[in-house]
């Protein structure tokens, strides 16, 4: 049915009756949204002082690239690294981390491309290999992967190049050099040449992908040294060691007990199911990326029970909703977007995620957690954009944010019972590559 020009003209009629209309339109039409829907008895609220706090250190900055999955990850790592060190403020290389993940992630995208060869150029899973390829976005099962193969330096010794730090250029050619060589190998394909033809040409594109990463990043070392003063002014300099064995000695963590959970209310995703999602990936060899549904409960709890056993959990959340940005806080309470617009909003968790509303767009790490009367009221959240916004860096999320918007955490596997762990040994079953969990390894920038 269409809408009459008579319809539109009483909906203004009313909209014009109402003095509240009024006073919502001259407000919101000239401020930004946020701003007019903030409770301002909320901001009471976010104080920086929790009942369980790990110490961390300064706010670090992805800055204009997507590697927020890298950089969360490398700030639960650094850790480690600071207190074996017996450094006040540390830092892992994310530039070491990006050249190795932009390798890894242009071999993956050929191999799959020569696995799909025989799939119509626009099928579904062809289009979405083509529309994703070596993006910045990423997940921590891709991060253990880069770790385990190559180990991690300090930022001293692999820095920031202008292209890790600004990607969108770098990723523009990266990606229209994979997919014309998408094309070749298809073509390739197509013309009948064998299998050995077609890891011919691969190998040579796959030189071609390393010189234009060494060009944009610079060569990762293979040894180096490293100088430093400890917290008590002490000189200390490691000798021409590996990153692999930096990583094994001063890092240490066991990547393989660490658990990706989730928390997914949806039809599609039963609790106490192991889950993994086609063409999420990067290091061929590597073991399929599994996921773990669980209750909010059981979600929420071993996510308290880590920080107050001193250990950071990284997250991943969609970070775009109910945010303020430059105070740092992440509360669905504390805006009234209801009684502003005069409508309700009673999408679940669940039906968020199903009808596209919601979805993983952003990876930080909890470093504390405020519990007042035996229940969590709200989180200490390090996020990865600069010490300029929030309190240094750091933002305070409400516990009901946590409850709608986060989605994903890392454990170690020591959190979870003995049936969730009997439940994680079996097989997984695979969601499509366009699934919601699947979202933050899309980050195209």
């Amino acid at each position: 049915m269409e809408l009459k020009v008579e319809q539109i003209s009483e909906m203004e009629e009313r909209f014009k009756s109402s003095p509240k209309n009024i006073v919502a339109m001259n407000a919101v039409s000239n401020n930004p949204i946020q701003d007019v829907a903030m409770k301002r008895e909320y901001l009471s609220k976010y104080n920086h002082v929790f009942s369980h706090e790990i110490k961390t250190m300064k706010a670090t900055s992805q800055k204009h690239s997507g590697r927020c999955w890298m950089f969360a990850g490398m700030n639960v790592l650094r850790n480690l690294a600071a207190k074996k060190l017996n450094v006040e403020q540390f830092e892992l290389s994310q530039s070491y981390g990006m050249f190795w993940d932009k390798l890894e992630k242009s071999n993956y995208f050929l191999e799959n491309i020569i696995k799909t060869s025989n799939m119509d150029l626009h099928s579904r899973e062809v289009d979405w290999l083509l529309n994703t390829c070596a993006g910045d976005g990423g997940q921590w099962g891709l991060l253990s992967n880069l770790v385990k193969k190559y180990g991690v330096v300090p930022k001293d010794v692999m820095k920031e190049s202008f292209q890790t730090s600004n990607s969108k250029m770098m990723n523009l050619l990266l990606k229209t050099k994979l997919r014309e060589d998408a094309m070749i190998l298809r073509r390739t394909y197509a013309e009948g040449e064998s299998e050995t033809t077609l890891r011919a040409k691969k190998r040579k594109m796959m030189e071609e992908i390393y010189r234009f990463l060494a060009i944009n990043i610079g060569i990762p070392p293979k040894r180096f040294d490293y100088e430093y003063r400890d917290k008590d002014g002490k000189y200390h300099r490691i000798f021409n060691i590996t990153p692999l064995d930096f990583f094994k000695k001063f890092v240490g963590i066991s990547l393989d007990d660490m658990v990706n959970v989730i928390n997914c209310p949806t039809p599609d995703k039963k609790y106490m199911k192991a889950y993994t999602v086609r063409f999420l990936g990067n290091v061929i060899e590597s073991k399929e990326i599994i996921y773990f549904n669980v209750s909010l409960d059981d979600f929420k709890s071993m996510t308290v029970k880590s920080i107050m056993d001193g250990n950071l959990v990284w997250f991943a959340a969609d970070v775009g909703k109910m945010m303020e940005r430059e105070k740092g806080i992440l509360d669905s309470e504390a805006f009234d977007f209801e009684n502003l617009y005069d409508f309700n909003f009673t999408f679940t968790k669940g039906e968020r995620l199903n009808y596209d509303d919601s979805l993983i767009t952003h990876a930080m790490v909890f470093t504390g957690v405020d519990i007042v009367n035996g229940k969590p009221t709200k989180w200490k959240v390090e996020n990865s954009w600069g010490e300029k916004i929030g309190n240094e860096g750091y933002f305070v999320m409400g516990d009901k944010w946590f409850d709608e918007y986060v989605y994903e955490i890392v454990v170690d596997k020591s959190y979870l019972t003995d049936e969730m762990r009997k439940a994680l040994k079996e097989k997984p079953i695979v969601l499509p590559p366009w699934d919601p969990m699947e979202a933050i390894a899309r980050v195209k920038c």
